[in-house]
């Protein structure tokens, strides 16, 4: 029997309140696969217990054994330094090299993995794309057609096994390695004939005022808050403010709105 497993990474508080709403979206999906989390050790017992109560099977990890130098390169201060934002804002509790730690999950002990990021929600049933092969990513789609040429890491299809983790660990701390988008540009670097999934699996908050043509709310499976997050304060949380509503349903013990019946894009 083929063992399936969704997974998502918590390396603090505020990802903890995230995937919260995250495992409440997979179980409202109808999913039966595992959910596991993965965690490092900055995440309080106190944040990790309502996953738990959700279903989610913890899994403690350490980040990965890179270099000093490795880290110094990809600290916030010196990663920002180097490949500024300049279309969104990251919030202060991202921390960009903890980002490589969720290629931790090719140690799992599992057949199929899905990867979600905690900051997205799953909307539609998307236990499909177990069958896909490794490795699927959506686009990072979100300002214009010149997205379309990088892969977004905030969904993702896997085959755990050792030797693949062993091979990145090698390739990815190279002398005088530098992943400007960290584990995506690793990725996309390491999968180089990575299969594209549609942007409805892994929808991109930005779409909805930069590109509303591209948005539907029937068909979205998967809908991911890069940059700044729903349960922040920030400064384009009223332009925002539908998708924020739709978080904070999950992320709460009532009921959730069928998107279908929700507003479109102005």
């Amino acid at each position: 029997m083929t063992a399936d497993a969704y997974v998502t990474l918590v390396t603090n508080a505020d990802f903890a309140l995230g995937a919260k709403a995250l495992l409440r979206s997979l179980n409202l999906s109808g999913t039966r696969a595992d959910r596991i989390v993965m965690h490092t050790g900055g995440v309080a017992q106190g944040d990790l217990a309502p996953l738990v109560a959700l279903g989610a099977k913890l899994h403690p990890m350490d980040l990965l054994p890179t270099s000093a130098a490795f880290n110094d390169r990809h600290a916030r201060r010196t990663l920002h330094s180097a490949a500024p934002f300049t279309k969104g804002t990251k919030p202060a509790f991202h921390t960009p090299l903890d980002n490589f730690a969720k290629l931790r999950l090719w140690q799992l002990p599992y057949d199929r993995v899905i990867f979600l990021d905690a900051d997205t929600l799953v909307l539609k049933n998307i236990d499909r794309l177990f069958a896909y092969p490794e490795f699927c990513a959506a686009p990072n789609v979100y300002e214009g057609l010149g997205d379309f040429q990088r892969l977004n890491s905030g969904v993702f299809t896997a085959r755990p096994d050792p030797a693949t983790f062993d091979a990145m660990l090698v390739r990815l701390d190279r002398p005088d390695a530098f992943w400007r988008r960290t584990d995506q540009t690793f990725l996309q670097e390491f999968f180089p004939d990575w299969h594209g999934l549609p942007v409805f699996m892994n929808m991109l908050q930005y779409v909805w005022f930069n590109l509303p043509e591209l948005w539907h709310w029937p068909d979205i499976h998967v809908l991911h808050f890069q940059y700044e997050k729903p349960w922040q304060d920030h400064d384009k949380a009223d332009r925002l403010r539908v998708l924020i509503d739709l978080w904070q349903a999950y992320a709460g013990d009532g009921p959730v709105p069928d998107p279908a019946r929700l507003p479109a894009p102005r």
